[in-house]
């Protein structure tokens, strides 16, 4: 059976590579819920829900009741997609929102088969059928793809866009013809609307064209570019705010006075990231190649260099931004690698070894892939919800966490409901929150507490008795497997479980 499989292979390695692809997103599509990460999850499902709702989760639109509401920095075109797909989901009667996110992963998940493709043809293209079997094998199966590949994240969902018009400029750079460079800048535009960062990607791109005296492709591709900008970014703008380029003005804004506010690292950790997770020494086979091949594909290397030395010069680091610029790191580190190989005599006496480094990536890259591909992010945070908003006499939710100075946000977009949290942290106690209550109208107050991590559970237990003295066990929601690993590496990954309580009637402390 290996044999016939390894012919098959050796006789159509794309429908093979597309093939695996398509079976570990499925798994991740049906088994691999929640969602990795606060952004992708809360500035993109929750205000599409909460509009489909009639609410404004995020405070991101002006309206009769907050006409004073100022643009937040983010762009609404990917936000707004998610609102024209639950509002079309919900017309032919989909409600739930898990059956919704399933949706959500599927369509993400067959769309990145598009970035497998054309991964695979553009090195093809480029280097021949071994560089191609590289690119397209890894970004197929490499260990986080598929997982990644159904979240709805900004940073992942703007490859495709970026991938396709690299693509179309690299094919069609001989040809006469005019609507693949236009449709290529439009993709640009695409992309940038997705994510505002990737205008360090589109520039390294033009910039590219101008270097290589690209002149008609420049004009072309810069024309799509702006008929792009115009009918996305500026029309929406000028929709809701009035004029053009607001809400890009206020991510410049918000992200220069905010440089050092978040997660600060050395320069270096983006480099350590890409050797890492790419798995060494085939890494640093690729990111070899990769270098390398500066000159001769510019078009690819320099857009992804200046992304990648812009995020490393920039205080604020997080895994995530990087990833736009993997995938074509992966791509033309094959490329130039094959090409690379080719010439080298220590290589071509020394085949065992490299087989050898490929025998190893498989096998530390196989046991990951599985785990990864069904992981089950956040699951206490999402399970908690949904098994309160199947309460029927669930009114309002209080979040205690109080051995923390803030708390973790709760995801309502399982709760189907958009009221204000209720909170209890180190700064607001529980006097703080009896205060709160004596102000609160009847259908804002909470009947029901989740009290997150165990730490100390007994005593906040007490202490809210003081409000609530009938207040009643109810159950126990656990972190996922993956959830507690992840804890265990980096405690900064809040995963922890969640203790759920019927509250009864308040009885309000009087204050001193």
């Amino acid at each position: 059976m290996l044999k016939s499989l390894k012919k098959y292979y050796d006789e159509k390695p794309l429908a093979v590579i597309i093939f695996a692809a398509a079976f570990f997103r499925l798994l991740a599509a049906i088994f691999s819920k929640g969602y990795g990460m606060h952004d992708d999850h809360f500035l993109v499902i929750e205000a599409a829900q909460s509009w489909v709702d009639g609410a404004d989760y995020n405070d991101w639109l002006p309206s009769a009741n907050n006409p004073d509401i100022k643009a937040s920095g983010h762009s609404l075109f990917y936000p707004g997609l998610h609102y024209l797909l639950f509002s079309v989901l919900e017309f032919f009667g989909m409600f739930n929102p898990q059956a919704k996110m399933f949706v959500v992963r599927l369509l993400h998940g067959m769309s990145s088969l598009l970035i497998v493709y054309f991964g695979f043809k553009l090195a093809l293209l480029e280097a021949g059928l071994k560089a191609a079997k590289i690119s397209g094998g890894l970004l197929a199966i490499l260990f986080f793809m598929p997982m990644m590949s159904v979240r709805n994240l900004v940073e992942y969902t703007c490859i495709l866009p970026l991938l396709l018009a690299t693509w179309l400029v690299m094919k069609n750079s001989e040809s006469k013809k005019v609507l693949p460079f236009i449709l290529a800048g439009v993709l640009l535009s695409v992309a940038f609307s997705i994510r505002f960062q990737t205008a360090l990607f589109v520039g390294g791109f033009m910039l590219a064209l101008l270097i290589q005296k690209q002149w008609r492709i420049f004009f072309y591709t810069g024309i799509g570019s702006v008929i792009g900008l115009l009918v996305i970014q500026a029309a929406t703008d000028i929709l809701i705010w009035g004029k053009p380029f607001v809400e890009l003005e206020e991510y410049v804004r918000y992200n220069i006075e905010n440089a050092e506010t978040y997660l600060t690292q050395r320069w270096y950790t983006y480099l350590l990231l890409i050797s890492g997770i790419l798995i060494p020494p085939i890494s640093l086979f690729l990111v070899f190649g990769f270098l390398r091949s500066w000159k001769q594909y510019l078009l690819i290397f320099l857009p992804v260099f200046i992304f990648f030395a812009f995020h490393s010069a920039f205080p604020n680091k997080q895994e995530r931004f990087i990833l736009p610029v993997i995938q074509f790191i992966i791509i033309l580190g094959s490329i130039g690698w094959v090409r690379f190989m080719e010439q080298s005599a220590f290589w071509k006496k020394n085949y065992k070894l490299y087989r050898a480094s490929w025998i190893f990536f498989f096998a530390l890259n196989t046991i990951p892939l599985f785990f990864v591909s069904v992981a089950y992010s956040h699951r206490n945070r999402v399970e908690s919800m949904t098994w309160l908003s199947a309460k029927p006499d669930l009114n309002n939710v209080l979040i205690e966490e109080s051995i923390h100075d803030d708390y973790t946000l709760p995801p309502r977009f399982y709760l189907r409901k958009w009221k204000s949290d209720y909170f209890v942290t180190k700064i607001f106690t529980v006097d703080s929150l009896a205060e709160r209550l004596r102000n609160s109208p009847p259908e804002l107050v909470p009947d029901y507490v989740v009290f997150n991590l165990p730490d100390d559970i007994d005593r906040r237990v007490d202490e809210l008795k003081k409000i609530f003295p009938e207040m009643t066990y109810e159950t126990t929601i656990e972190p996922g497997f993956i959830d507690k690993v992840m804890t265990f590496l980096n405690k900064h990954n809040a995963n922890f479980t969640s203790y759920i309580y019927k509250l009864g009637e308040p009885r309000l402390i009087k204050s001193n």
